[in-house]
């Protein structure tokens, strides 16, 4: 084991500092190549599990106010759903940021977009206690839509004003 393998094992943040000192320097022989492949592809399948993350809860959100937010406004004359508008507005947010930081995930969306949309189905179904056949079998939204701080779905496509 190199110097540079033990203070993998030690001490990360110095091992990571140390490797990039030594990719500045161009000093390539000395790296540790297995640990920072590692980490390497560790890092994207972060930003990708971060994506899905934040996907599957602003999908859930938006069939929460589509499918639930016109029943409970009827029950609780005071329900605006201001926090399911603060989640979607949360993770929107956070979606935008993560996507500037690694501008790769853009060609990653729509099929991310499509494979949690299921697990969505599935927490907003248990979240709501509403049966999975009220949820559309596929995503009924556009990526434009799911990243438009201005859509919230509804009967005119335009959210509930608060009061």
């Amino acid at each position: 084991m190199t110097d540079a393998q033990a203070l993998y094992q030690t001490d990360y943040a110095t091992w990571a500092k140390q490797q990039a000192a030594l990719l500045r320097a161009r000093r390539f022989t000395e790296l540790d190549i297995e640990h920072l492949i590692d980490e390497l592809g560790d890092m994207g399948k972060s930003e990708r599990r971060e994506l899905e993350s934040r996907l599957l809860i602003l999908l859930a959100h938006l069939l929460k106010w589509e499918y639930q937010y016109r029943t409970l406004s009827e029950r609780w004359r005071e329900f605006r759903g201001d926090s399911w508008r603060s989640t979607i507005v949360e993770q929107r947010k956070q979606l935008g940021v993560l996507l500037r930081r690694a501008p790769g995930l853009k060609s990653a969306l729509d099929d991310t977009i499509l494979s949690t949309y299921t697990d969505a189905v599935d927490l907003a179904t248990k979240e709501t206690g509403l049966s999975i056949e009220t949820f559309p079998s596929r995503c009924p939204y556009t990526r434009d839509q799911v990243l438009d701080d201005d859509f919230y779905p509804s009967l005119d496509g335009h959210s509930p004003k608060s009061t």
